[in-house]
């Protein structure tokens, strides 16, 4: 159902191509082309209509509306593009929407231990423009009460295993599959079982912690370190000791400072002049426990020694981080962050780069994005490396990476051709000569079928839309009880979650689409206000009595039920939550999870995007699509359906605009009359249509 109709003025939308001119990356990328041969025709950059709908849900993960489409149309053809790039890069839901891209790739999960606070850290780091680099710092080295202080909920995700850190640090910030060497060298690898243990040994003295009375869990530092060497099972006369960290992987050398590390080292001076005055500094922790010895030895005989009881508190107390509430900080794994991160690191500012052209553009110059090795080489090097360059440049800022792609013709091509055969088209998208064809993500098209079905806020009007449910509940036999209040939503006030409407069928059916928020700011808030440890209470024996007797009389309390049968009409009025801000992952058989989320727990476990019989039920049948089919009074297809002024071409017309991004066919207004006809009052009729076009493949994939 593809279709490129040029779009009628009626629309103010036109259909040619408006393609920015060629930026340096695209010259990269014929330059590279033509080194290796290649001589295949390009596909031309996409038109208008396509481009907007394309990079409405790349960037923010949703389609555009009726409304952001007639915007764009009304804006100068000369720069539109770049003036939308720029609109959508600086919307609030680009901070949601790229908070999944980094859910996917640190394996953020709301019920691993501190994960909702994570989730909103990350979050509040994307929309502040946090510095990629410094993120990734705060992630590998902060220690910390989990939820209080949310970047420890990296390290402890994975309970603080030394072993599983050295794989995920290595895979996940540098793209190299270090763990491989966990077990025995590899014949055919540069990567040795010594490099891999050498990585794990600044985890060695990490040690998660729960405690026993309170059930709060935290990580903080050992004196001893854990990982020893040779590792266990090399025999019974093996002299195993603790092996010292040791970063295995080589920083760039240049005789020469690169010109983006200049420029980096520009922006950086830039940033900290712009910065307020910092805050006058109080006494330091030696100027006080100087000040103490001064006291004590003016009070008591003889000077207290600075090797004494003074150096042993100043000691402990310089390894406590105050930003980790407390808990001591770790040495080892600071100097591997400002490792990792370092920008003559290649494999840092590579691997991200590889994961967002991926994300964009459908393809990673390296694949599979996460195994960067010798035999694995890109296929456009000078392209990944000019971007790599770029973003560490602009102080690691994601929003430049993201538009320096999605301004390319690389990004803006069309697909290949449908006459295309297999073994060609392939070449064309490795070649970057046309783009892949793309699924929708899961949240995406979840929140596109919410956007299409004005499900964001009520359509209906109240009591245009009720619905009589019958149901039995039990009730005191007194008639004590009120039976209206034994149905209740649950919640989660803990996880800071708000549950707006009723998408999960006010009847208590199905709940298959529903999204429960996470409210991020109130998540980063309840960390900061919950108690420290030693500041919880004890019940007194006393108090544990009386709790326990109290529980003993209401058991003991015989209470007799009768069924009631009762009837009540609701106002079916639904409202759905954005799926970006939903607890993540999803459970097994959500509309997310159906649609290729992945449940984030296995290190390397990517999104699937192939087809399920589960996938075409959840959209012939799902809820989310019913009530994005049915037609609501308020909203603006409204017009063109109910009263004296129903208009069945403008209604056809409206539905594929708000749909599929573009005006329909001659054909396609002819087919789409015979459905609304067909059904028993035009609302249905349209119902029916729109129904269609949400289950189209042209809905599903981005043109």
């Amino acid at each position: 159902m593809r279709q490129f109709a040029c779009w009628g003025l009626a629309l103010l939308v036109v259909c040619f191509a408006t393609p920015l001119s060629a930026s340096e990356l695209d010259k990269i990328v014929e330059r590279e082309n033509k080194a290796a041969g290649i001589k295949l025709a390009a596909a031309p950059v996409v038109g208008d209509h396509v481009f907007l709908r394309r990079v409405f849900v790349d960037l923010i993960g949703r389609i555009p509306t009726e409304a952001e489409v007639r915007e764009f149309a009304s804006w100068p053809e000369q720069g539109r593009r770049e003036k939308l790039i720029d609109k959508l890069i600086a919307d609030e839901r680009f901070a949601d929407r790229w908070t999944i891209f980094y859910a996917d790739m640190l394996r953020l999960r709301s019920n691993a231990t501190g994960g909702p606070a994570l989730i909103a850290y990350v979050h509040n780091a994307v929309k502040t423009g946090m510095p990629y680099d410094e993120m990734c710092r705060r992630l590998i080295y902060t220690n910390g009460k989990a939820n209080k202080v949310p970047e420890a909920g990296f390290i402890l995700g994975d309970d603080a295993d030394p072993l599983a850190m050295a794989s995920i640090t290595s895979q996940v910030f540098m793209g190299v599959r270090i763990g491989c060497a966990q077990c025995h060298d590899h014949p055919f690898d540069v990567w040795k079982r010594r490099d891999f243990y050498d990585m794990a040994a600044y985890f060695g003295k990490t040690r998660r912690y729960e405690s026993q009375l309170t059930r709060v869990v935290y990580a903080t530092e050992a004196d001893q370190n854990t990982i020893l060497w040779p590792p266990e099972g090399s025999g019974p006369d093996a002299d195993r000791k603790p092996i010292p960290a040791k970063f295995p992987f080589s920083l760039a050398a240049f005789e020469k400072q690169p010109q983006y590390l200049a420029r980096l080292e520009s922006v950086r001076k830039t940033k900290a002049e712009a910065k307020a005055k910092p805050l006058a500094k109080g006494p330091s922790v030696d100027d006080l426990l100087n000040d103490t010895a001064d006291k004590v030895a003016k009070t008591a005989s003889g000077k207290l020694p600075e090797a004494g009881v003074t150096a042993e508190a100043k000691a402990d107390i310089r390894k406590i981080d105050p930003s980790a509430g407390g808990y001591r900080s770790s040495d080892l794994r600071e100097q591997l962050a400002k490792q990792v991160t370092d920008p003559k690191n290649r494999y840092f500012s590579r691997a991200l780069v590889n994961r967002a052209w991926k994300t964009l553009v459908g393809r990673g110059f390296v694949e599979p994005i996460d195994d960067f090795r010798q035999d694995n080489p890109a296929a456009h090097p000078q392209a990944m490396d000019y971007l790599a360059d770029e973003f560490v440049a602009s102080d690691y800022d994601l929003r430049t990476l993201v538009k320096l792609v999605v301004t390319s013709d690389a990004y803006q091509r069309d697909h290949a051709p449908e006459a295309t055969e297999e073994a060609a088209r392939h070449e064309m998208e490795v070649a970057l000569l046309a783009t892949p064809m793309r699924r929708m993500i899961a949240e995406s098209l979840y929140d596109s079928v919410v956007t299409a079905g004005h499900l964001f806020e009520a359509k209906h009007s109240p009591g245009k839309n009720t619905k009589v449910l019958t149901e039995i509940v039990r009730v005191p036999k007194e008639g004590a009880g009120k039976p209206t209040e034994l149905i209740k939503t649950a919640g989660t006030p803990a996880m800071a979650m708000e549950k707006k409407g009723a998408p999960a069928s006010a009847g208590g059916s199905y709940a298959l689409e529903d999204a429960i928020e996470l409210d991020f700011t109130a998540l980063l808030k309840a960390g900061e206000d919950e108690p420290e440890v030693d500041e919880m209470k004890v019940m007194s024996k006393e108090e544990l009595e009386a709790q326990r007797m109290t529980q003993e009389r209401m058991m003991r309390t015989k209470m007799e039920y009768i069924e009631k049968t009762v009837t009540r009409t609701i106002d079916d009025n639904p409202v759905f939550n954005t799926s970006l801000r939903m607890q993540s992952p999803a459970p097994e058989g959500h509309f997310l999870r159906v649609f290729g989320q992945p449940n984030r727990t296995d290190l390397g476990d990517l999104r699937d995007d192939s087809a399920s019989m589960r996938q075409a039920l959840m959209m012939l049948n799902g809820r989310v699509i019913h009530e994005a089919a049915r037609v609501g009074d308020l909203e603006p297809i409204a017009k063109f359906v109910m009263g004296k002024d129903a208009n069945p071409d403008e209604a056809v017309k409206f539905a594929y605009l708000e749909i599929l991004t573009r005006k329909p066919t001659e054909e396609e207004v002819r087919e789409g009359k015979e459905i609304i006809v067909a059904g028993a009052t035009v609302s249905d009729g349209v119902a029916d249509l729109r129904w269609i076009l949400l289950n189209c493949n042209e809905f599903r994939f981005l043109p």
